[in-house]
């Protein structure tokens, strides 16, 4: 997919979502991302999920406190999982 189809895609997903009354944060609609822990499955992360784990896809546990996830920049604390919300730093579980 090359980059004008990419913003074209953008573009119709925000006016979408603004016709459908959602919210959109700036940050959400410029694509900025940042980094969530305790929400990744098992397997799922994107990196780092501390000593004995190497990177992506080598956490060992459901919603590991050091393994961490990229989800839209200002969404991480308020998602949610059986031992609680997101996190912006590791945390202790």
């Amino acid at each position: 997919m090359n980059k004008n189809n990419v913003a074209r895609i953008a573009g119709l997903a925000l006016a979408a979502a603004i016709t459908a009354g959602l919210t959109v944060t700036p940050a959400a609609a410029a694509g900025a991302k940042e980094k969530c822990y305790g929400v990744a499955k098992a397997g799922k992360n994107d990196c780092a999920a501390g000593p004995g784990t190497s990177c992506s896809g080598t956490s060992t546990k459901d919603y590991q406190g050091n393994a961490w996830k990229l989800v839209d920049k200002g969404t991480c604390t308020s998602i949610k999982t059986p031992k609680g919300n997101g996190s912006l730093t590791p945390i202790k579980r």
